[in-house]
């Protein structure tokens, strides 16, 4: 992949502690490696702390609160997985908006295992075709989404897969969404 593929391009990742950390770091080097520039953004300013399944993995600099931020302020949106991140980012209402603001900005996002759970409180799955860890199933159902069971799946610019075995596949989708911009369909 070429490393000017995604320059002048920003990119956030939004967790918060509790991420499953290879799907940050995995995701993270990949859109780095292909040009873009990333940044940490969370719930809270510090360290955000990952995990590696229910262990505890490394530390992480936030480099911005998501007050602070806006949707504007970058080109796509990922959000990693791991269980009790995305239960925190789904009752934080900043976090909650940011995410929402990519779609109304029709900006890339993408998700990887529970990472959807925000989706749905951003009200953003209703009609898309989209796929999570199996447990997400009947909560994106039930938000109107039309779930599948494939290791990647993109439907108008929002990219999501199952679990960190389906990487490979997420980031190489992830690049090719961000690269390729704005998408017209893209609306909540």
């Amino acid at each position: 992949m070429s490393h000017s593929k995604l320059s002048n391009k920003t990119v956030a990742f939004l967790v918060t502690d509790g991420f499953e950390q290879v799907e940050l770091t995995k995701s993270w080097d990949a859109v780095k490696a292909a040009g873009a520039t990333v940044r940490l953004v969370s719930i809270h300013s510090g360290k955000v702390q990952g995990v590696h399944h229910d262990e505890k993995g490394e530390q992480f600099d936030v480099d911005s609160c998501v007050g602070d931020v806006s949707a504007s302020d970058f080109d796509a949106l990922v959000l990693p997985g791991g269980v009790f991140n995305p239960d925190a980012l789904r009752v934080n209402d900043e976090a909650v908006d940011f995410v929402r603001d990519f779609f109304k900005q029709l900006k890339p996002v993408a998700a990887i295992c529970h990472g959807p759970w925000t989706l749905i409180e951003a009200g953003a799955v209703r009609g898309r075709r989209v796929t999570s860890w199996p447990s997400l199933k009947t909560d994106l159902v039930n938000a109107g989404a039309d779930w599948v069971n494939e290791q990647c799946v993109c439907d108008q610019g929002l990219v999501t897969s199952r679990n960190p075995d389906d990487l490979p596949a997420f980031c190489e989708k992830v690049i090719e969404e961000i690269a390729e911009g704005k998408h017209a369909q893209q609306t909540v």
